[in-house]
């Protein structure tokens, strides 16, 4: 697969007190929330496809896409599916946040650009993934650029996001496909990727689809693809066990629960790792492994690079340890 990955040059260090003015229901599983300043004064700039990372009440740092249009910067809108069996982050903000609470919140970072070179857009997403995909939308449409189609696949109609103002804002534009679970019943990219055409393909969700997206769109030119994701799904999550880091350079000895990623057992022990999507794609905090097998889980190291480096955002450990050039 040749794919255009972003890397974010600065590491997450600024971050300032945003006011939940609104909470709401927008499917099953998803609330969306907006953030104002509570002196009411603009918020910093952002473009289309541009995540914030939020502390949660629980203490947790998590990436939510922005979904709004860039003009308006009197508010940040973001959405959260409510992950039960995930790291504990989605269920802090659903259950704990109220409005009028005040949480940190960091300025925009984007790993997930629209291309200047692109003049038309197939976008693909599923679940959540839709967020980003959205403000990517109200920018083409704001400046008049209607060279683009959606393909939006969810579990079922009761799970599928913004469904309304999707069919409001863009008429036409827009094919939704529900596969009620069934592996059987997922949509068939094949007819539309099997050959390349002048469009940018933009893709965001669940690994299942990005994976098979992915394998669809080897033969397409460089540069054309884009993904952005959430990071590892709720099933491999389920299915991670505890282990230790050691940094050579320090000596220390850190551990890592089931609950917790390298980056986040390492920012608890007081070690600032550079860092930016937290979900194993921009390649910020891609650190050498000298000693011990991962279990890689980003979309960046190559089958080589894997050998001695790790993402420390998302990836974990198939041995009891491992040693890092930290």
């Amino acid at each position: 697969m040749r794919s255009e990955m972003h890397t974010a040059d600065n590491e997450m260090t600024d971050f300032f007190e945003l006011m939940v003015a609104s909470k709401s229901q927008v499917a099953r599983e998803t609330w969306a929330f907006t953030f104002v300043a509570a002196d009411g004064s603009p918020l910093p700039a952002f473009t289309p496809g541009s995540h914030l990372t939020v502390v949660t009440p629980q203490g947790a740092r998590r990436n939510y896409s922005l979904c709004g249009h860039e003009s308006d910067l009197m508010r940040y809108q973001i959405a959260i599916k409510r992950d039960a069996a995930g790291r504990g982050g989605s269920i802090s903000m659903v259950d704990d946040v109220k409005v009028g609470d005040c949480l940190n919140v960091s300025a925009p970072r984007n790993n997930f650009e629209l291309s200047s070179r692109a003049k038309q857009f197939l976008f693909i997403a599923g679940g959540i993934g839709i967020t980003p995909i959205l403000s990517m939308m109200r920018h083409l449409h704001a400046i008049g650029n209607e060279a683009f189609k959606l393909f939006y696949c969810t579990r079922d109609a009761e799970s599928t996001a913004f469904v309304d103002v999707l069919q409001q804002e863009f008429p036409g534009q827009v094919v939704i496909h529900h596969d009620h679970g069934d592996i059987n019943q997922a949509y068939d990219f094949w007819p539309l990727l099997e050959s390349p055409t002048a469009a940018h393909v933009y893709c965001c969700g669940p690994k299942g689809l990005m994976d098979s997206v992915a394998d669809m769109l080897g033969h397409w030119p460089s540069g054309t693809v884009h993904f952005e994701s959430f990071g590892v799904d709720a099933r491999t999550f389920a299915e991670n066990t505890a282990f230790f880091v050691q940094l050579q350079k320090s000596g220390q000895r850190v551990a890592v629960s089931k609950d917790q990623s390298i980056l986040e057992a390492l920012r608890a022990n007081g070690h600032q790792v550079r860092s930016s999507c937290e979900s194993g794609t921009c390649g910020t905090c891609k650190t050498r492994l000298i000693a011990g097998e991962a279990d890689h889980r980003d979309m960046v190291l190559t089958e080589e690079e894997q050998a001695d480096h790790i993402m420390v955002c998302i990836s974990r450990a198939k041995s009891a340890e491992l040693v890092l050039d930290l």
